[in-house]
């Protein structure tokens, strides 16, 4: 879907359908400027009060188009973000099987909001329809923003479409299922996507022959119950070489059993969402090629899929990692941490900046904090708080959780260096912790994403988040890098 932004309507006079956001204060403003016909005795008549998404069609009052509206947002004054994804949602909704180009005056919003908006109306515009016989029919292409006064830049509009594009791949990764979308399906992915931009990435792929030489122990633990083998790929983003990079890893645990662990039936198939990390790592990658940001990135993938067999590692085994570190594995779903630790362990070889690592990773940061925020674990203050300010910027948001020694004493294993659980007790932050024991050697934050990659229920889905978080944090540090 294309953005565009003008400071008034007769730049898109041609737009089949033009809506008018509408404050509950100030309604007679949107008459004035639109010269609407008889707008109070029309308002009178519907009762309407431009209540947050209340929608009065206008009909043929507005002679500039052939259909326009008022949409209601309330007090612009006391918006909220998430709001105002639900205006863009109705928005979207209302007009995306009717018209193939709307006009939005959103001169109603306050300017701080417009960037946001503009973000919330591609994310409401996905739809995935990759396995049904009857296909969406929806014709919007294009939108057109109208604000007399607005800070939205052409230079901002083109990174939300880098982040549309991203996003929607990564949703597109997580909706496929187990028997589509494998390890080798995403490292497919990923060579595709260099194939598409050849001169700003670079792939490399390592089959299990070329990790066992490497000593990827614990990954190997998790992949072997599968006969779908493991693979671990980096993207490199060529732009800015000769900085340190910052390096993106994303578990892609691409069907979850449990392994011999196994987890209970119900809900199992969400188990596909647990490569939304890796998604997210492909998603933003994208995203940095159509947005051509001066930084230099590496996406790092592990890919693996965790199966009981014959071939599974059993609850007590006992597996040396990359780092040289033994790890007893008390439980086989506590898997992510599993293929994490050697990932962290092999991107040393691109002496990064930074890591950042993403991964669906434990039940427990679901019952924490929901299927609002993302879990932000680091002992970096700087880099918590560079997270936290992107995340309110793309309104993809974290909340900082504890990664401190304290915590470490529960993966304490009288047979190994650590074990992979520590116990019912804080589990998002053992995990965190678990991880932390591989990433001393560079700058760090883990997000867990568990509760915020997809949703359930009828509106099951992938949500691409953290592509919009982890795009405005690389847009952010390549702009202070000047």
């Amino acid at each position: 879907m294309k953005l565009t932004i003008n400071t008034s309507f007769q730049a898109h006079a041609s737009s089949p359908y033009l809506l008018i956001l509408a404050d509950s204060e100030q309604v007679q403003n949107a008459a004035d400027l639109y010269q609407i016909k008889n707008l109070e005795s029309i308002i009178e008549a519907a009762q309407f009060k431009a209540g947050l998404n209340e929608i009065l069609a206008l009909l043929d009052s507005a002679p500039a188009c052939r259909s326009s509206a008022l949409a209601g947002i309330g007090k612009a004054a006391e918006l909220k973000p998430a709001q105002l994804a639900k205006i863009a949602q109705t928005i979207i909704k209302t007009s995306q099987k009717k018209f193939q180009q709307i006009s939005i005056d959103i001169s109603a919003l306050p300017q701080e909001l417009h960037y946001l908006f503009a973000l919330s109306l591609t994310q409401a515009a996905y739809a995935f329809d990759e396995y049904k016989s009857k296909k969406n029919e929806f014709a919007l292409e294009q939108v057109n923003l109208i604000a007399s006064q607005t800070a939205l830049t052409e230079q901002q509009l083109s990174l939300i479409t880098a982040i549309q594009h991203g996003q929607n791949f990564a949703r597109d990764l997580g909706n496929r299922p187990g028997n589509i979308c494998f390890p080798e399906y995403l490292a497919e992915q990923a060579l595709a996507l260099a194939a598409e931009f050849p001169e700003q990435l670079q792939v490399t792929v390592l089959d299990e022959a070329q990790m066992a030489e490497l000593g990827m122990g614990a990954f190997l633990a998790v992949s072997k119950g599968s006969e779908r083998p493991g693979r671990i790929i980096t993207l490199e983003y060529l732009a800015c070489r000769h900085e340190a990079p910052v390096v993106l890893v994303g578990k892609g645990v691409t069907f979850d059993t449990g392994g011999i662990s196994l987890k209970p039936g119900l809900g199992m198939d969400e188990m596909k969402f647990d490569m939304c990390g890796a998604a997210s790592v492909l998603g933003t990658l994208r995203a940095l090629c159509e947005a051509k940001l001066p930084i230099h990135v590496v996406g790092a993938i592990a890919a693996a899929e965790n199966m009981p067999s014959g071939h599974a590692t059993r609850p007590g085994d006992i597996v040396a990692s990359m780092s040289g570190q033994t790890v007893e594995i008390l439980n086989t779903d506590a898997e992510g941490r599993l293929v994490l630790c050697d990932a962290l362990t092999y991107i040393k070889r691109f002496n990064p900046a930074l890591v950042i690592d993403i991964a669906t990773l434990t039940g427990a940061c679901v019952v924490a904090l929901g299927s609002v925020l993302t879990g932000l674990f680091t002992p970096d203050d700087e880099l918590a708080a560079e997270l936290s300010a992107a995340g309110q910027t793309a309104f993809d948001r974290v909340w900082r959780m504890p990664v401190i020694d304290d915590y470490q004493e529960q993966l304490d294993s009288p047979l190994a260096d650590i074990a992979n659980i520590g116990g019912p007790k804080a589990g998002a932050v053992t995990a965190a912790c678990f991880l932390q024991r591989f990433t001393r050697d560079y700058r760090w934050a883990h997000l867990d994403i568990a509760g915020t990659a997809w949703n359930s229920g009828a509106q099951k889905g992938a949500t691409g988040r953290p592509v919009p978080l982890l795009m405005q944090f690389l847009a952010s540090r390549a702009q202070a890098n000047g």
